[in-house]
């Protein structure tokens, strides 16, 4: 009897080894979760055994528990690197034919380059809440949940009609005594670039030059002569190419032109429809000061590219695009059960529910029963090395133990094999 009972010991405690070694090989391992090895006694009586001397019959595996304690927070900076803080699961959906829905504590998510949903290293897209401009959630529920996708664009393109450009023209500046060519800096005094934008989007350039006439009238009021040009075309007003005059009065004041600058329709350089444009000089004064540029904008608007991507506290994924718009894209889903103990481990720091852990219960960040959600953070392993390996000596000493007893076992039957001869 002692025999098996040795034999019991020896496969428990190389369970507890197995168990204590795969811990310490998932130590790296974002998202992992270690498992202690729990025993039970057995023991063989009856009812009419004599409780106090009854002798036990060795020790079985009751259980590879898992234990879901936080694992080390690791700042990352990548604004798709999530970490949970406290309790809750990024829900998940497995690609391949049999697609399921998996959990996982590993938030390390990036944009599949093909489809452009946002998965992890299994190519498992993370699975969010949809909402709306405002973040607002407006599904909620398993079947509610949408894969993550960022889009590349974002609006629609808007043909420039206006453009506004308050300067100030220094009352300094000399005349220069050579005709105006843009190609020749010292025949003209400044010049400004506004990106403006065809109906489709294309960038341009206006460039405006702006040239000091010499001549002043009376009264002490100043002139400049201000050339305009998208590209290498120039634009013109009324059919005429010559340059719109502003004048400014003795303190500095903008006389005319009294109302914003019709220019003639124009071809965009990269050709298709023509275009009209308006130029509002309103804010422009002359004083003794340096050029300088005090305010500038424009109507036209191209197709925003994809820019950035930023994830707040309550889960809610931004993108944000080049040409300034935001769009909220859903709402991170986090889920938690009643038992995560009982979880079925399907690796690669997945689980899936089981009738010991419970339905998953989905919610939110900072929900009643889940924690709080960190971007640009990682969730590491929580294995503690030293304290495996301490559990691993003793689970090895436990191994000896039970080996001697076997070996003292087989030692004892010899002998009495042995006199029976």
């Amino acid at each position: 009897m002692s025999f098996y009972t040795s034999l019991s010991g020896l496969q428990a405690a190389q369970t507890e080894m197995s168990t204590i070694s795969h811990n310490l090989a998932n130590v790296s391992t974002n998202g992992f979760k270690k498992s202690r090895t729990d025993f039970a006694d057995v023991i063989a009586s009856s009812i009419a055994t004599d409780p106090t001397k009854l002798i036990g019959s060795g020790t079985v595996v009751k259980a590879n528990r898992q234990l879901f304690t936080e694992g080390n927070l690791k700042s990352t900076g990548s604004a798709l690197d999530l970490a949970i803080s406290g309790d809750g699961f990024f829900t998940v959906k497995t690609s391949g034919i049999s697609a399921s829905t998996a959990y996982t504590r590993n938030g390390s998510f990036q944009v599949d380059p093909t489809s452009h949903y946002v998965v992890d290293a299994q190519g498992s897209a993370l699975q969010v809440y949809p909402v709306d401009a405002e973040g607002n959630v407006t599904a909620t529920g398993s079947d509610g949940l949408i894969n993550l996708k960022l889009p590349e664009t974002s609006g629609v393109p808007v043909a420039t009609t206006k453009v506004a450009l308050d300067v100030n023209l220094s009352a300094n500046a000399t005349a220069p005594t050579a005709a105006f060519d843009r190609t020749n800096a010292a025949t003209y005094n400044n010049s400004t670039a506004t990106t403006i934008y065809d109906a489709s989007g294309n960038a341009m350039t206006l460039t405006n030059y702006y040239v000091r006439n010499s001549a002043t009238s009376a009264g002490g009021s100043d002139s400049w002569s201000v050339y305009s040009y998208v590209g290498n075309q120039q634009l013109s007003v009324n059919g005429s190419s010559n340059p719109v005059t502003v004048s400014f009065d003795s303190a500095g004041a903008m006389t005319s032109p009294t109302a914003p600058i019709s220019y003639d329709a124009f071809t965009p350089p990269s050709g298709g429809t023509t275009q009209s444009l308006t130029f509002d000089l309103a804010g422009t004064t002359q004083a003794p000061s340096a050029f300088s540029v005090e305010a500038r904008s424009q109507d036209g608007k191209s197709v925003g590219q994809l820019a950035g991507v930023t994830v707040d506290e309550s889960g809610v994924v931004t993108a944000n695009f080049s040409n300034g718009d935001t769009t909220a894209l859903g709402k991170v889903a986090l889920a938690n059960f009643a038992n995560p103990s009982g979880l079925r481990q399907l690796g690669n720091s997945y689980w899936s529910a089981s009738g010991v852990s419970g339905q998953a219960t989905l919610g939110s960040a900072n929900d009643n029963g889940f924690g709080s959600l960190q971007s640009g953070t990682i969730e590491g392993s929580n294995v503690d090395i030293t304290e495996e390996l301490v559990a691993l000596i003793a689970a090895q000493r436990n191994f000896q133990a039970n080996s001697k007893a076997l070996d003292t076992a087989n030692q004892i039957s010899q002998t009495i094999f042995n006199l029976q001869r």
